[in-house]
């Protein structure tokens, strides 16, 4: 069952706020439902603004398709957030085919809310 503890987030808040300051973003880190870490990006050097859909100014970024998504420095950063978010206890064993779930935690990465949009920041 999947579980993240605030101590988790403690624990992971470090190599995710290296990362954050690597590529110049601010962004927020909580835990949602004691499984799912969430990064919620508020602003940044980097242009999401493709990546946005119906003029919206926010995105919510589906972590298993990230290489196919997004390009350069968007698809890079997100890819380094994603391994500190996961850590070295990050551990997967679902399997769809039998309903069975089992994994350390859930990621969830947010660019921009739907009523606060992210900023660009040069």
């Amino acid at each position: 069952m999947a579980y993240v503890s605030k101590a988790d987030k403690a624990e992971l808040a470090p190599a995710i706020k290296a990362v954050l300051k690597k590529y110049k973003m601010k962004a927020s880190i909580a835990v949602r439902n004691h499984s799912t870490l969430v990064v919620n990006i508020k602003a940044g050097a980097i242009d999401f603004s493709d990546y946005f859909v119906h003029g919206d100014e926010y995105a919510d970024v589906n972590v298993y398709w990230i290489d196919q998504h997004y390009n350069g420095v968007a698809r890079d950063f997100l890819n380094e957030l994603l391994d500190a978010m996961k850590g070295t206890k990050y551990f997967n064993n679902d399997d769809a085919m039998t309903d069975y779930f089992s994994r350390s935690h859930y990621t969830d990465i947010h660019v921009g809310q739907w009523n606060k949009p992210y900023a660009l920041v040069a």
